[in-house]
């Protein structure tokens, strides 16, 4: 099969181009003949099509990628194959999406949000996201470089470390986690909280809030250390080797790429019971699942000329949408004292969750289930 593959590349640190990054590696390692380009790069795509004239255009993206992963090569004759995440709603190109004989999503969940959102999803498959299982992987706790890291962020060895990582560590369900540990608190104390922060704007619109719940843990706050900047694809295995939990009860979360590179490096994730983390992580098994406590629902939402809209809008939805979740702060209280307190059971459910992991989400596996389809869809 040949195929031209449209995302952020170069590769660059998010999960979108690194989703079409791995999907590029496997494609290749397997033997498939591909040519990566950047999605909005249109004199290389046109070029691409014309030269190697390939089978499909694969891009990965969300709804309004459409010009740049639909529209563009449909311009050349090139049968596009979109990879779509989920961006809060899909405001447009519902018939454009619903007319492709074969789309991609990244969970069943994205799906039914197409679904819901008015796209007729009868030829859309869920592909999950793949994962370098050989990069991010368990790494003894007495190895050198778990030790300086350690070190470096004040924490001591017989601590028991949880972390969350993100852009901003509120969309990960870190002010939920705060609730939880003024709860674990009075039963366990010997913890240590790392949240990983890219920043910018994002995160410095939930520093008050974040800053209010950390007051209210008392002197436990300095057991919450934040850790801020980029961190390169290669350290962040050593970082969540350092962990000793995952905590990441997302609020919105479609797939959850990091948790399940957490569960890569054999750590019991703790999440939400919604979402992409539903079908990613194995309820009692490699992670534990909070119950969602309250939704955010919306009524209407604007839609912009950037959406491909003639002009600037309201839109009003028949019935409300949930744009975000809540998790249960009890539960993740109760999860967080369970695996603190055992550390076999979280060496239970680690090994659990390393052997999940590289059993559905390795990312040579996932590059052939979406080759097998593609070819059978296509009869090439």
């Amino acid at each position: 099969m040949r195929s031209v593959i449209m995302y952020a590349y170069p590769p660059e640190p998010d999960g979108l181009s690194q989703q079409g990054d791995l999907l590029h590696r496997g494609m290749r390692e397997n033997g498939e003949e591909i040519w990566p380009v950047h999605l909005s790069s249109e004199f290389q795509k046109e070029f691409l099509y014309k030269f190697y004239k390939p089978d499909v255009a694969i891009g990965v993206g969300f709804w309004g990628h459409a010009q740049d992963i639909i529209l563009h090569p449909q311009k050349y004759g090139v049968q596009p194959v979109p990879w779509l995440l989920s961006d809060g709603w899909v405001a447009n190109y519902h018939q454009l999406i619903s007319e492709l004989p074969l789309v991609f999503t990244t969970s069943d969940w994205v799906r039914k949000t197409f679904e819901r959102d008015g796209v007729d999803t009868k030829n859309f498959q869920t592909l999950y996201i793949g994962l370098d299982t050989e990069l991010f992987k368990p790494i003894p706790r007495d190895d050198a470089r778990i030790l300086k890291i350690k070190e470096m962020l004040g924490i001591k060895p017989d601590e028991v470390v949880i972390m969350t990582a993100g852009g901003d560590v509120t969309s990960k369900g870190a002010q939920e986690v705060f609730k939880a540990l003024k709860k674990v608190d009075q039963e366990f104390q010997n913890w240590k909280y790392v949240c990983k922060v890219w920043g910018g704007e994002s995160a410095d619109d939930h520093y008050d809030d974040e800053m209010v719940l950390l007051d209210e843990l008392g002197p436990s706050k300095d057991k919450v250390i934040y850790l801020e900047g980029s961190l390169s694809r290669e350290f962040m295995p050593l970082l969540l080797n350092a962990c000793d939990i995952y905590a990441a009860p997302s609020r919105l979360e479609g797939f959850g790429m990091i948790q399940v590179e957490a569960q890569a490096c054999g750590k019991p994730v703790i999440s939400i019971d919604e979402m992409g983390p539903k079908e990613t992580i194995l309820n009692g098994e490699t992670g534990f699942l909070a119950r969602v406590a309250t939704t955010v629902d919306l009524t209407s939402e604007w839609a912009y000329v950037g959406m491909g809209f003639e002009e600037d809008h309201r839109i009003e939805f028949d019935k409300p949408k949930t744009f975000a979740y809540r998790a249960d702060e009890n539960d993740i209280a109760e999860f967080l004292l369970k695996l603190l307190k055992d550390p076999d059971l979280r060496a239970k459910m680690g090994a659990r969750a390393r052997e999940h992991v590289v059993g559905k989400f390795e990312y040579r596996k996932i590059a052939k289930q979406m080759a097998d389809l593609i070819k059978a869809k296509f009869n090439i």
